[in-house]
């Protein structure tokens, strides 16, 4: 595709999201359903109408991991209060770590289990598609928390697993991707776990250090926005392509501890860097569910309604069992504040899939095996979410404040 029909292609899209964006306040839908829905609406109209869109998934590799995913890591880190993780770091770790890797295996067994066809979906594509549709998107309870009293700890909670569960099944999922497309797929625990802390801690070493010099470039230049823009970007490239380490993690640890810097210094600088990355984020988010909905067909129910409904049950079922696993041995343990069952049940029904899940499922290569299914399964889940769960957030909330629960 022409750069030129790349740059229009681009344009309209912001466009489209920018009209969409009133019309899901009317009708009370979270914006990214609206975007999905927009991007399927309008990728059927000009396919009926003879127009190739030029969507390949050769263009999606690069844009996903290059463009997309390190926006919105880092955004999400960069406003993120530092000191109110910490006090809440022991759930959110339990969710986004043992409790992540329990909900990838148990996924992937019903999964395997329930399609029962080891030739077309072998083991390694159940753990990939589990890892998928394990990783949760607080979206739809940060929009609600725009409009509505939603309590800082839940937002918290349900922010910070997410943005550490979304780093950790990233490094997962290409952890898996790089043993499904070899020769001999077969999976050593212990080489595997050496690997994911060698991607994760590496990646993380390298975020902190570009974190550190970018404080005291922000010092010095007194341009924090663009200071910000180079540290959250070189940090990924470099580790990602130079020292083959997870970008992803790069992000992350860059991210959070720049907010900690930049909370120390002048606040309107905070300000500056958080409503930039804010506006990026809308633009990679906006963009990736739009591309997601343009990449939708109908040929995907057809062939894999049951398929997406295992998908949507397991992650229902590991979601829910996650959640109050976490909470019950937060709970017990002497000086944490308790995860009373509201908020469990907040942070089950809230926990969507969506940005990251979408942006992993676009990204597949055609080389794994039982790709399709994988891809359908993760659409179907976030599907699921954006239009049935979604929706029935606020009226729980509602109901939960009306009761004093919250």
């Amino acid at each position: 595709m022409p750069l030129s029909s790349v740059v229009l292609l681009f344009m309209a899209m912001l466009l489209a999201a920018l009209l969409l964006e009133p019309a899901a306040r009317l009708i009370r839908l979270p914006l990214s359903a609206a975007l999905v829905a927009g991007g399927f609406a309008g990728s059927q109209w000009i396919v009926s109408l003879g127009i190739d869109t030029g969507l390949r998934w050769h263009h999606f590799h690069d844009l996903v991991f290059f463009v997309f995913l390190p926006a919105l890591i880092f955004g999400s880190a960069i406003s993120m209060d530092a000191r109110l993780l910490l006090r809440n770091l022991l759930p959110i770790l339990l969710l986004s770590l043992p409790l992540l890797l329990v909900a990838t295996l148990l996924s992937a067994t019903l999964l395997f289990f329930g399609i029962g066809h080891p030739q077309g979906f072998p083991w390694i594509s159940a753990l990939i598609c589990g890892a998928l549709i394990s990783a949760t998107d607080p979206v739809a309870v940060s929009e609600l928390s725009k409009r509505l009293p939603v309590p800082k700890r839940l937002l918290t909670l349900m922010e910070g697993e997410s943005l550490f569960n979304d780093a950790t099944t990233i490094v997962l999922v290409m952890l898996l991707l790089s043993a499904a497309t070899t020769s001999d797929p077969q999976i050593e625990l212990l080489e595997a776990g050496m690997a994911f802390l060698k991607l994760a801690l590496g990646g993380l070493a390298v975020g902190l250090l570009f974190a550190f010099v970018a404080g005291l470039l922000i010092r010095w230049l007194d341009r924090a926005v663009v200071v910000s823009l180079l540290a959250a970007y070189g940090s990924y490239l470099i580790a990602e392509t130079q020292l083959q380490v997870s970008g992803v993690m790069a992000c992350l640890g860059c991210g959070l501890l720049l907010s900690h810097t930049l909370r120390q210094l002048k606040t309107e600088q905070l300000q500056q860097v958080n409503a930039w990355w804010s506006q990026l984020g809308w633009v990679a988010n906006s963009s990736l569910f739009l591309l997601s909905g343009a990449t939708i067909t109908l040929l995907m129910f057809e062939e894999r309604w049951l398929a997406m409904l295992l998908g949507i049950g397991a992650a229902i079922l590991t979601r829910t069992l996650s959640v109050w696993i976490a909470g019950g041995l937060t709970s017990a343990i002497p000086g944490q504040q308790a995860v009373t069952n509201a908020y469990r049940i907040m942070m089950s029904v809230g926990g969507l899939r969506g940005a990251v899940t979408l942006a992993l499922a676009l990204s597949l290569p055609l080389e794994l095996e039982g790709w399709w299914t994988v891809q359908s399964i993760a659409y179907g889940v976030v599907l699921f979410s954006l239009f049935i769960q979604a929706p029935g957030i606020e009226p729980l909330l509602n109901r939960l404040q009306r009761n004093g629960r919250l």
